[in-house]
């Protein structure tokens, strides 16, 4: 999504056609705590670096070079085997500054990146979640990996200060976008830290949830958009969002053979159950699928201007 909404910032100082941007931000999750990233949290006491890097390299402005050096995994070496190049570039950066978000900053000049990044806290926060069966476990990888259902995530400890630019960056926004991403570990984690939604909630800024297309083994098995929908209701606050945003093509035969053997399958619209929250949603055809399901970028990110256009200029 940031790649294809990347297209349309308008150059510095320049306040161009209607579907231009002016200034783009993204605020990530810091709850990670598998692969690379938990084992860089776990050795050098930083905060987990791998999806800030992704979201470095989708805004940098010359992906081929740098982005893929820091996409770089070191394929085998004792210390060195499964951790990307831009994580240890990241975890220097704090480790040499004293400071994460210094870091992300640094790291974003390096890579001349078109907007801002921030992570949505600056504290060390665990992910922890209540199973349908009662059953709490802590981590954001163990929350994935469950097979029961997911009753309630929070963070611990419960109350974590945001950055103040990621306030700043929402209170200042026309448009603030939610998705897509995995709605436990992703989503939520953002949303449960203090004041995060109620600056949401006041904004006058429209708000649009971003439907995945799949649903994920584990955190949202045969869950609808309107499933998706009420647990972040149920989490933060009701009528959060002004609008949501669906695929309708669909997945081809193949595709959908070899998602269904790892437990995915398609997220079901349920357009009625949305029409019983009272959320307004645009349908259109998102689907790009090459060996893997994604959101077509280039047509996701002009129908979210489009749409913000429109009601724009309705109001």
């Amino acid at each position: 999504m940031l790649r294809g909404l990347k297209a349309h910032l308008a150059e510095r100082g320049h306040r161009g056609a209607e579907r231009t941007i002016s200034d783009l931000t993204a605020v990530v999750t810091v709850t990670d705590d598998g692969g690379s990233s938990g084992r860089l949290r776990r050795e050098y006491k930083v905060l987990p670096p791998g999806d800030i890097r992704n979201c470095l390299v989708a805004l940098s402005q010359d992906e081929h070079l740098l982005g893929k050096l820091f996409q770089y995994r070191f394929p085998a070496g004792r210390g060195l085997g499964g951790h990307s190049f831009g994580n240890l570039f990241l975890t220097a950066l704090t480790n040499s500054m004293g400071d994460f978000p210094k870091a992300v900053e640094v790291s974003a000049k390096v890579l001349a990146i078109r907007g801002r990044i921030f992570p949505s806290t600056a504290e060390n926060v665990t992910l922890e979640a209540t199973l349908e069966d009662g059953t709490v476990i802590a981590g954001e990888t163990n929350i994935s990996r469950s097979r029961k259902r997911i009753v309630q995530v929070r963070l611990v400890p419960r109350r974590v200060r945001p950055l103040p630019e990621v306030l700043a960056a929402l209170r200042g926004a026309n448009l603030i976008l939610v998705g897509p991403g995995s709605l436990y570990t992703s989503i939520l984690p953002n949303l449960l830290v203090e004041e995060v939604t109620e600056v949401i909630a006041q904004s006058k800024a429209t708000c649009v949830y971003i439907a995945n297309l799949m649903t994920q083994p584990g955190e949202t098995a045969h869950y609808s958009v309107a499933d998706h929908v009420r647990a972040i209701y149920e989490h933060t606050r009701r009528n959060l969002f002004d609008l949501a945003v669906i695929n309708r093509s669909t997945v081809s035969p193949r595709l959908l053979r070899r998602y269904r053997a790892q437990g995915a399958e398609p997220v079901d619209p349920s357009l009625e159950g949305l029409a019983r929250i009272g959320l307004p949603y645009v349908t259109g055809d998102f689907l790009r699928q090459d060996g893997v399901v994604r959101h077509d970028e280039t047509r996701l990110s002009e129908v979210l201007l489009a749409e913000f256009a429109k009601r724009r200029n309705h109001h």
